[in-house]
């Protein structure tokens, strides 16, 4: 079955609401010292001048969460992938507010970036509230599928962490046959409150908070690579 890895398409409008003047200011001044290169290999020298942990996020939002992660842990490299404007305008609020050096993004698609890593160079990778393609039709759309996984897997280090949250109930039971498929990742639930409260140091988003208030439940899932 086709997956994100063949099909290679964004699907959605790149941009929402016009940009106001500072977004466009941070656009204009602050994505161009942040952004990746746009071509070649890249590891944490290329991108932050040292030998540094990598964490790396897919479909940041609006980067609360990765603003939380790389405050937290200023010693590793962050690396953000959305493609779409708007979020990428909130991360940039986010880096420069926090004046967080650690950070770099990348607007468009996250596997491309992805393949451009060494294999086994994450220490860990996220997958947070991913667009669920709820119509079965759909399904080969969604991340969570063998092809993404495959290079997952390939760059995460061994033993390090896979996390995805979702708060659709036909994604979550979706993750979790595709996830039980694999020998390469091993759930970290013990028990059902593993993955019905949310870990410290996972920090939480507007659409997380947006989902709960709508009554949502909100499943946080932890693999770590084998």
């Amino acid at each position: 079955m086709s997956d994100p890895v063949s099909i290679r398409r964004l699907y959605g409008r790149r941009q929402g609401h016009k940009l106001r003047q500072g977004q466009s200011a941070l656009v204009e001044e602050l994505l161009p010292q942040v952004s990746l290169p746009e071509s070649g290999p890249l590891d944490s020298t290329i991108l932050f001048g040292d030998d540094r942990p990598l964490e790396f996020e897919i479909g940041f939002g609006a980067g609360e969460h990765l603003a939380g992660q790389a405050a937290m842990r200023p010693d590793h490299g962050f690396i953000g992938c959305e493609p779409f404007l708007n979020g990428v305008v909130g991360a940039l609020g986010h880096v420069r507010d926090g004046d967080l050096r650690n950070v770099r993004l990348h607007m468009g698609d996250a596997l491309e970036v992805l393949e451009r890593l060494p294999d086994a160079s994450l220490d860990r990778l996220y997958l947070l509230h991913p667009d669920p393609w709820p119509k079965a039709r759909h399904a080969k759309r969604r991340m969570m599928n063998h092809g993404p996984l495959d290079i997952i897997a390939a760059k995460l280090k061994p033993g390090c962490e896979f996390r995805l949250g979702t708060d659709d109930p036909t994604y979550c039971r979706w993750s979790m046959m595709i996830m039980d498929q694999r020998r390469d990742f091993a759930w970290q639930a013990k028990t059902a409150q593993d993955f019905l409260t949310r870990p410290a140091d996972w920090p939480e988003t507007r659409y997380e908070r947006k989902a709960r208030r709508q009554g949502h439940e909100v499943w946080y899932f932890r693999y770590i690579r084998q």
